[in-house]
This record gives structure tokens, sequence and C-alpha cells, in this order.
């Protein structure tokens, strides 16, 4: 039996959406956020080291990280689906998406919740001047990096909607989370069409609405 290890918010949701794309049979273990802190709770280290999810458990397999869990489901139960034909261009797109969702999309989105919070967990003596660096170091350096991605993202859906060819693949499930999350945080979708064109079809999907009843609550949804 396919467990996953899901924490709420996160990136876990997007293995139970891949999940139930594959239309997998699999049982979820529910963790909640510190409201406080937001971060994952203790009981997460029994299951991995670093306490994090979502770490996914397929039998004797036990596999963390996002894109090592999108890279096991489809390899061990893909049979080809979600995924383009190997040694094409497509392909080769495919695979840089996956690993662009968490290499280099999601660092620029993590800088924006750091400075965001961090104005919130410091001693009101020093909170003006923390929030007055973190709004500096947002407007000059974060918020532009976030809109280039997010160009990037706008061209490359262009021809047809999807990230790594004409249909949809894993590679938009990786995607959905950094589009999501800046869609929420840090963009005015009004000035990305494809971007919100592409959010409506991911989240019309019916394997989509069947995670997010089994994960719970998802904000960026």
């Amino acid at each position: 039996m396919i467990v996953v290890h899901h924490l709420n918010d996160s990136r876990s949701q997007r293995v139970l959406w891949l999940l139930e794309e594959l239309e997998l049979p699999y049982e979820v273990a529910h963790y909640q956020r510190n409201p406080k802190t937001l971060l994952a709770p203790a009981e997460l280290r029994s299951i991995h080291p670093l306490g994090k999810a979502p770490v996914l458990e397929d039998g004797a397999v036990r596999v963390a990280e996002t894109g090592a869990i999108v890279d096991h489901l489809i390899e061990a139960h893909g049979q080809g689906r979600l995924r383009p034909e190997r040694g094409t261009e497509e392909a080769r797109r495919y695979v840089y998406w996956t690993h662009y969702a968490e290499g280099s999309a999601m660092p620029p989105l993590l800088l924006n919740l750091v400075f965001a919070q961090l104005p919130k967990r410091v001693p009101a003596l020093i909170r003006p001047l923390v929030r007055s660096i973190s709004e500096k170091t947002q407007t000059s350096f974060v918020d532009p990096q976030i809109a280039t991605h997010a160009a990037f993202w706008e061209a490359s859906l262009a021809a047809s909607g999807w990230f790594a060819g004409d249909s949809f693949t894993a590679a938009d499930v990786m995607m959905s989370f950094p589009v999501e999350t800046a869609a929420a945080r840090a963009l005015d979708l009004a000035r990305y069409p494809n971007l919100a064109t592409f959010l409506k079809a991911i989240h019309a999907r019916p394997a989509y609405q069947r995670a997010l009843e089994r994960g719970g609550a998802y904000a960026y949804a």
C-alpha cells in the first residue's frame, strides 16, 4: 500500500494529485503546521530526519522530496502515462521543468515568505527597522526575481498551455505549486493570462478535486 505523509498547505498536495491522476490506491497520514510558526510538527521527524513533507512509502520503499517522489511514481506505476516519449524534445522539457520547479522556481518564493514573516517574529522594539529592511529587500531583489520567473512561465505556456509539450504531464503537477504560490503571494494574474488559464485548467481536473478531498484544506487552490 502507498502511504503519503501529508502536511497541510504544502508541496505534498501535488503527490496526492499525481496519485489521483494515476488512479492508484493510497492512504494519507495527515500532519498540521503550527499555526504560529507555520512549521511542520515534530512527529514528522520520526518519518524523515529533516521532519518535512512529503514522504512517500510504497511498500518497502520510502522516498522524500517531491521531485523524487514524482519520478518514483511515474517510473514504478506510470506505465508510460503523464510523461512524454523518451528521447523527444518534449521529454527533455519534461525533465527540465520537473527539476526547475524546486531548484529555481521556489527559492525566491521562499524568500518572499521569509521576509514577509520576519517583522512578525522579532521584538517590538526593533520591528520598524526589520520591517523597513524586509520591505526594501522584497522590492529591490525578491519581487524582481519572482517577476522574471513569472514572465518565463507565461512565455513557456504560450504554445500549448502546458509546460512540457502539447499535453498535460507530471511536469505540470510539479509546476503547480510554484505557480499557485506566486499567484497567492506575489502576482497580479491579470498581467499573466497564460498562468491564469493554467491554474483554471489544473483546478478543474477531476483528479485535482479528488486530491483536495483527500488532503483537506489547501490555501493555494
